[in-house]
């Protein structure tokens, strides 16, 4: 049984950081697409950004509203997503979503098969 469970969600001021993380059991994040996703009240859900990493190389993509501010990784060892996220905007504000995909890489429609629990940030102005 696959399990996704973020963490690292919170409450901060406009420019400031938070970092999330994602824990999989049952399934592996290398080789495969993983990514996050949010959900503002009110708002359909959006991809933020993906990630999908090899023995050697990696391709990210983002969303636009976010590149330049917020980083994906991927740690193999530990088998987590992260998602850094600097220079918050109170627009950031959403419930953030850890998904992860059986395909082998990341393209547009890619349908992503497992979902985490979600972690909220709330940006304060």
């Amino acid at each position: 049984q696959v399990q996704l469970v973020e963490s690292g969600g919170g409450s901060v001021q406009a420019g400031g950081s938070l970092r999330l993380s994602c824990a999989a059991s049952g399934y592996t994040f290398s080789r495969r697409c993983a990514g996050w996703f949010r959900q503002a009240p009110g708002k359909e859900r959006e991809l933020v950004a993906n990630i999908w990493t090899g023995a050697s190389t990696s391709s990210t993509s983002y969303a636009d509203s976010v590149k330049g501010r917020f980083t994906i990784s991927q740690d193999s060892a530990k088998n987590t997503i992260a998602l850094q996220m600097n220079s918050l905007k109170p627009e950031d504000t959403a419930m953030y979503y850890c998904a992860a995909a059986l395909a082998s890489a990341c393209y547009g429609g890619i349908a992503y098969k497992f979902w985490g629990q979600g972690t909220q940030v709330t940006v304060s102005s």
